[in-house]
């Protein structure tokens, strides 16, 4: 599984971090997210594809590779 995110996109909602705290985390600054496991292991999986789905401004990509 890969995980990307689209920064630009972002809108700063929190549901990634709240969903799945030990892949993305929330800048400091301006609260975008923040990917922290770009490849995760097989346990995080189904937190990465409720993130996915749980963010609003959809910028949050789960592919299986």
């Amino acid at each position: 599984m890969k995980v990307t995110v689209d920064r630009e996109r972002c809108c700063s909602s929190g549901m990634c971090a709240l969903t799945a705290p030990k892949l993305f985390d929330q800048d400091d600054e301006d609260g975008r997210v923040v990917l922290l496991i770009a490849e995760p292991p097989e346990e995080l999986h189904a937190a990465a594809r409720k993130a996915e789905s749980f963010c609003p401004c959809q910028v949050i990509t789960v592919s299986d590779d």
